[in-house]
């Protein structure tokens, strides 16, 4: 081996367990770690665990492309979501109008308009193509 495998080989014993991400356990363990880093990190490019952030962000990326499927969900799946989240009940969204507009509008009778889906994007600090 050469002297830069020889001073990394000890240190990798520590450090493999949390740059591996091989099945379902060893991902959530990453993604509980990748939480407590975002904590302690946020935006801060200068902090020195940044890159070990975005490097295991990269890697929960890579897991999450081969082997998580997401449910297929619609737009009133994620507010009803949102409204539970939020302990909400369906008279406290005048984002979208009344009580009996967003009961149908959760029961499928009717859809969200764009007026709607603006201002409950605003209120939730989504992105508008949540509601679509």
């Amino acid at each position: 081996m050469n002297v830069a495998f020889d001073t990394l080989l000890p240190h990798w014993t520590a450090i493999e367990p949390v740059l591996s991400i091989r099945n379902e356990p060893e991902y959530d363990r990453a993604l509980t770690r990748l939480d407590q880093l975002l904590d302690e990190v946020g935006n801060d490019e200068r902090h020195p665990l940044y890159n070990l952030m975005d490097t295991l962000g990269s890697l929960v990326h890579s897991y999450e492309e081969e082997f998580v499927t997401l449910p297929e969900s619609s737009g009133i799946d994620a507010l009803r979501f949102l409204i539970e989240e939020h302990g909400l009940s369906q008279s406290g969204l005048p984002e979208i109008g009344s009580q009996g507009v967003v009961s149908e509008i959760l029961g499928g009778k009717r859809e969200l308009n764009v007026r709607q889906i603006r201002g409950l994007a605003a209120r939730f600090g989504v992105s508008p193509a949540v509601f679509f």
